[in-house]
């Protein structure tokens, strides 16, 4: 994390230091181990060893070396799902269940900070989905009526209004989530791991779990140079597990997420731009992202990876979409980028998955980690402790879902987001939307050109499955 600018980028330049922590190096004992020191495992922790419960927590590197310390930092409440598609998506009584704990998702980290103290540059001004075209404002009416009807404080923005609230664009509305907010996200992470230390959890970094043995009574974790013995074992590795119980990353394609982050703007742009500080995304298939940190950064986002020929063309085609939706930043620079991976299952659902005896866990957020991840490791506090019952449970119990062809499909992505960007900015220039490219342009188009295209439309179908 502090040898690669690109992991963690502004927000390691930003965040409060982490709690001190070190290597696991002796034989101990524990009630519950939590493998993984991201949202769900430095959750499970605190809320384990808030019960009374004895907790060791194994994390490979850092605290919040994942997804957990790269993301956004978007509070938001739900899933990617449409919130009546839950239902239909989970047996009763899982769906609505999930709806509703994910509902409150932001209020239970809002808590958590305030309970906590936590320094993480908290902003509760909820979250705007905006929408593109007629298309997008279809599918936010749409998102915003099924949760009104579910007592959700939503409602949609005309063009007019959410100009006013962004700054910018030409947006046709947005859904405002009024529960939602924004964090600085490793920030968040640490203060998750400062407040389970406090409560007694120990943590230990550069410590892998690499193998687990149950002798009938209870299991050994062991790492490179110790080992701990617990009854139960918490599985909180996600999109970036490795070793143990590697299954769950398995089952999860990698999905490359980048962020870019400008200097402080200057007072009169931090006036004009996010005035009431949500944070943005929007409804195009190819994704953008943006919200200002406490400092008055603007950081913006998209789908791709910061490696080879990414680094180039993903910050040229970030700097090319900022100054189209804010004019006022032409000349504005970066001064940190980053990526991450976001783990993506076949249905956009999370999972729960028994994984041996006493052996239990939570993966697969498709892009919504700080308040699912903050949920889900309380709730397996509760399970563990014997609070809840498996049928209280937001998910049902399944199996682990080998992905086929998922390396490949990994691979493709990567490149598509840079032939997309390339495509998007080739499609600015010619004042055309791309994937919507006339016939005389297509004769007209160099073969390379076409095939780019091509794989832009393949990307866009395929991130709609």
């Amino acid at each position: 994390m502090r040898n690669n600018r690109r992991s963690h980028g502004l927000w390691a330049l930003t965040a409060p230091p982490a709690p001190e922590t070190a290597p696991l190096t002796a034989e101990t004992a524990a009630d519950i181990v939590v493998i993984g020191g991201g949202y769900t495992g430095l959750s499970a922790a605190l809320h384990l060893a808030e019960g009374g419960a004895r907790v060791a927590l194994l994390e490979a590197s850092e605290i919040g070396f994942g997804g957990s310390g790269r993301n956004v930092g978007l509070v938001n409440a739900g899933m990617w799902l449409m919130p009546d598609a839950l239902p239909d998506a989970l047996r009763a009584p899982f769906g609505e269940r999930l709806l509703e704990q994910l509902g409150r998702g932001p209020q239970t980290v809002f808590e958590l900070i305030e309970k906590h103290d936590i320094e993480c540059e908290v902003e509760r001004a909820g979250t705007l989905h905006c929408a593109v075209g007629r298309k997008g404002l279809e599918e936010i009416e749409a998102r915003a009526e099924q949760w009104q009807k579910r007592g959700a404080p939503v409602l949609v923005l005309n063009a007019e209004a959410t100009h006013r609230k962004v700054g910018g664009g030409d947006y046709t509305g947005a859904l405002l989530d009024n529960r939602a907010g924004t964090i600085q996200p490793l920030a968040y992470a640490r203060g998750l791991a400062r407040a389970a230390l406090a409560m007694g959890a120990r943590i230990f970094t550069q410590s892998e779990a690499i193998v687990a043995q149950h002798n009938g009574l209870r299991w050994r974790v062991g790492t490179e140079s110790g080992s701990v013995e617990a009854d139960w074992v918490v599985v909180a590795t996600d999109a970036y597990g490795k070793g143990l119980w590697s299954e769950i990353r398995q089952e999860q394609i990698q999905l490359p997420y980048f962020n870019f982050a400008t200097p402080s703007l200057p007072d009169d742009l931090r006036k004009s731009i996010l005035p009431e500080r949500q944070g943005v995304w929007d409804t195009r298939e190819v994704l953008s992202s943006f919200r200002l940190d406490r400092s008055g950064r603007l950081v913006f986002g998209s789908v791709g990876a910061l490696e080879g020929m990414g680094q180039s063309i993903h910050r040229a085609w970030a700097q090319r979409s900022l100054r189209k939706l804010f004019p006022g930043l032409r000349g504005v620079q970066f001064e940190a980028g980053w990526f991450g991976m976001i783990g993506m299952t076949s249905d956009n659902l999370p999972r729960l998955h028994k994984l041996d005896r006493n052996v239990i866990g939570f993966s697969g957020y498709n892009g919504r980690g700080i308040a699912p991840g903050t949920v889900f490791g309380s709730v397996l506090a509760s399970y563990v402790l014997g609070q809840i019952a498996e049928n209280d449970l937001p998910l049902p119990v399944t199996a682990v879902e080998r992905r086929r062809f998922r390396v490949a499909q990994e691979a493709f992505y990567t490149a598509a987001s840079q032939l997309f960007h390339l495509m998007d900015s080739r499609s600015d220039r010619l004042g055309n939307s791309v994937g919507t490219l006339s016939s005389q342009q297509y004769g007209t188009m160099p073969r390379s050109e076409y095939r780019c295209h091509r794989l832009h439309v393949c990307l866009t179908e395929r991130t709609n499955e």
